[in-house]
Order: structure tokens, then C-alpha cells, then sequence
């Protein structure tokens, strides 16, 4: 690596990805017996993903942003946003289903999430478009900002056509309206500008929520967890407005706090946990984080929460030292991908808010989550050298 590159940020990213593969070994043992899959099924495809990303992070990192970022950033959302737009017309021998929805292109050796990469590049043309925009210290009144902001709210408004929609993936569109929030109060938006976009985005989600069943599902399972302990800090007279009988049972989020409880302190030990045993078949993907608090127990899961709030500190470290507007935004929104993906899991998984099916990064099972987060983190890396050169 370039040594005037970000090399903590490299190695802590490093040991998160070695956990999630060895993780990958341990926690898909239901999914591997109920397909007869071999032993080292996910553990292979995990492992061939993470050396293909950190040689990816270590070649981008290589890079001169003044030369090659704003085209890579482009080629990345342009490619991301036409293959996303393709996938609903893809036959069946090219796309992969889940959900009712297209959601992978099927190639001879893996499969790849358009989604992945398209949230590193909608953070891309965000940062580039807001340093245009914004990032001028020009006094606007709301109005303006508003008018200012329609283009790209009609951008979102195809993320959200994209993901919400042809891909029935809300919790995606979620974790991308927070960036985008975050972004632009980072770009110099007003306090009211953040207050408008809030109330517009919730409105548009509870519309989401509302026409399908399958999300209204899932607000039944985590009310059905919550509704006691809600219930039992309110004043007495809301009971009879807000419970709910007769929900169906929160097996998810049951199981997941079980397991959390069950690993204690020093976990019962890598491979001998008991939720991946049928009682959450998908424990080594959206659910992992319970998966490591059961073998590996809290030391085990607080080495993890530790080293994703140290790569989140050193993107917004890069952040802080850049001096071009564009790098600086997008080391927000890539810091802001990273931090808000885990707190939604971490959140969904404590039963504290509804499940969204949103991976941690570098820690749950995925070749495409892995080769996005890992180009991602390579260009803060390339954008780091310049950090560095301008510090000294």
C-alpha cells in the first residue's frame, strides 16, 4: 500500500473481514445440511470473496484521486443504475429471485448485487453534485434550498422505484435517505431543509409500509416483542389504544436475544452455538451479529462493535483532513453507509426496531456486500494519500 495511504484503516478493515469469513465457516450449519452443500460451501466463497476485495482495496487505494476519482465514481454509478434498471428483465437464467424480486445477476463463478454497488455510487454523485450545490457558505432561505434540492430528490425518487419497488427492499431505501440526510447538513443545508426532507421521508415510508403485507408483517413481529415493554413505561389509560392481541410470534427476534443471552460474556465457543441449528436458518446474514454474541459472547461481538467504530473514525478522520469538497462528502456518506448499516442491523436484531434485512458490512455472509464495502473503503484510502500529502 501507498504509505501515505490510511494503513490503520486498511488493517482494521482487514481483521473484520477475516472474523466474517471465519464466521461463514461456523454459522451456516442448518443451511448447509438442509442443501447438501459441502462443509466448506460458504466458507470457500466467502474467503475467495474477501481476498478478491482486499487486493480490490489495495489496488484502488494505489490510485491518484485528482486523476481517477470523479471517472471511477461516475463509471460506478452509471453502471450500477443501468444494470439495476435491467434486472427486472433479465431471464431467469441470468437473475436471481429473492423476495418476489430480482435481486442478483447470476455470472459462472458468483453472483452480484447491483444494489451493492449502486449505494457507493448514488454517495458518489451525492458528494459530487452537493459540492456543486452547496458547499458555498451562500446564505438560502428554504425556498430556495428546496429548488436547489428537487434534482436530487428526483434521484432518489428512482433509488427508491429501484430498491423499494422492483427489488421490494425498504430498508436499503432507509439506510439511503439517512445519508442523503446526513450528506446534505454536511454540505452546509439548513436545520429546516433537514426537518422538511424528515417528515417527507417518513411520510414516504409509511406509504411503503402500508401497501405491503410482507413489511406489515414485519411490524406486527417486532410490536409483538415491543408492546410490553412500551406498554409498561407509558401511563396506564394507553393500554387499551395501543395493545394489539393475537400477533404473530416474533421467532426472529426471540431466537436472536436468546443467543445474545445464551453467549455471556466469553460466548459458548467458535461452532458451538445453537441458533444456527434451525432456529434461524440465515444467522450467518442478517442475523450474524447474534451468531457472534452466542460462540463468541460479548468480548467477542465488543471487538466487533469496536472495530467498525474505528474504520468509521478513520473515514471521517480522512474526512476531516481533506481539504476537496468532494472527497470530504463522500468520506461522510461512505462513514454514514457503514455506521448506519450496522446500528439498523444491531437495532432490528435487540428487537428494538423492525427488521430491515440490512448486512452488517464486512461481518455478514455476501460476496457482493464484501467487493462494494471493500471498493468503497479503497477509494477513501486513495483519498487519504492526498489527506496525508496536504497535513505535512
Amino acid at each position: 500500500m501507498d504509505l501515505r495511504a490510511d494503513s490503520k484503516l486498511f488493517f482494521y478493515v482487514g481483521a473484520l473481514i477475516i472474523i466474517g469469513v471465519v464466521m461463514s465457516y461456523s454459522l451456516p450449519t442448518y443451511t448447509t445440511l438442509a442443501y447438501r452443500y459441502s462443509e466448506l460451501h460458504f466458507f470457500q466463497r466467502e474467503f475467495a470473496s474477501a481476498v478478491l476485495g482486499i487486493l480490490l482495496m489495495w489496488m484502488i487505494a494505489q490510485i491518484a484521486p485528482e486523476k481517477y476519482f470523479l471517472k471511477f465514481g461516475f463509471l460506478l454509478f452509471f453502471v450500477a443504475l443501468i444494470l439495476m434498471l435491467l434486472m427486472p428483465f433479465l431471464p431467469e437464467s441470468l437473475a436471481t429471485s429473492a423476495g418476489g424480486a430480482k435481486r442478483w445477476i447470476r455470472l459462472p463463478f458468483i453472483s452480484i448485487a447491483p444494489s451493492e454497488f449502486f449505494k457507493i455510487g448514488f454517495v458518489f454523485f451525492l458528494a459530487w453534485s452537493f459540492s456543486r450545490k452547496f458547499v458555498d457558505n451562500h446564505k438560502r432561505t428554504i425556498a430556495q434550498e428546496i429548488l436547489v434540492i428537487l434534482p436530487y430528490v428526483a434521484v432518489f425518487l428512482i433509488a427508491v422505484l429501484l430498491l423499494a419497488v422492483l427489488q421490494n427492499d425498504l430498508g436499503q431505501v432507509v439506510l439511503l435517505a439517512l445519508t442523503l440526510v446526513v450528506m446534505l447538513i454536511a454540505a452546509g443545508g439548513s436545520v429546516g431543509l433537514f426537518g422538511i426532507l424528515l417528515l417527507v421521508s417518513s411520510a414516504l415510508a409509511s406509504i411503503f409500509i402500508a401497501i405491503s403485507p410482507h413489511r406489515i408483517l414485519r411490524l406486527k413481529l417486532w410490536w409483538a416483542n415491543a408492546q410490553d415493554s412500551v406498554l409498561a413505561i407509558l401511563p396506564q389509560g394507553f393500554e387499551q389504544y395501543l395493545r394489539v392481541e393475537n400477533l404473530p410470534e416474533p421467532y426472529q427476534i426471540y431466537h436472536a436475544t436468546n443467543a445474545i443471552h445464551n453467549g455471556g460474556l466469553l460466548g459458548q465457543g467458535l461452532g458451538n452455538g445453537t441458533i444456527k441449528l434451525g432456529f434461524l436458518s440465515e444467522v450467518h446474514t442478517d442475523m450474524v451479529l447474534a451468531g457472534i454474541t452466542e460462540e463468541l459472547g460479548f468480548l467477542g461481538l465488543s471487538v466487533c462493535v469496536g472495530l467498525l467504530m474505528l474504520v468509521v473514525f478513520r473515514v471521517l478522520k480522512v474526512a476531516n483532513r481533506v481539504q476537496n469538497d468532494v472527497y470530504y462528502l463522500f468520506c461522510i456518506g461512505v462513514a454514514m453507509l457503514i455506521g448506519l448499516s450496522f446500528i439498523i442491523n444491531a437495532l432490528g436484531v435487540a428487537g428494538l426496531i423492525p427488521l430491515k434485512g440490512i448486512a452488517v458490512p464486512f461481518l455478514s455472509y455476501g460476496g457482493s456486500s464484501m467487493l462494494a464495502n471493500c471498493l468503497a473503503i479503497g477509494l477513501v484510502l486513495s483519498i487519504s494519500q492526498k489527506a496525508q500529502y496536504q497535513k505535512s
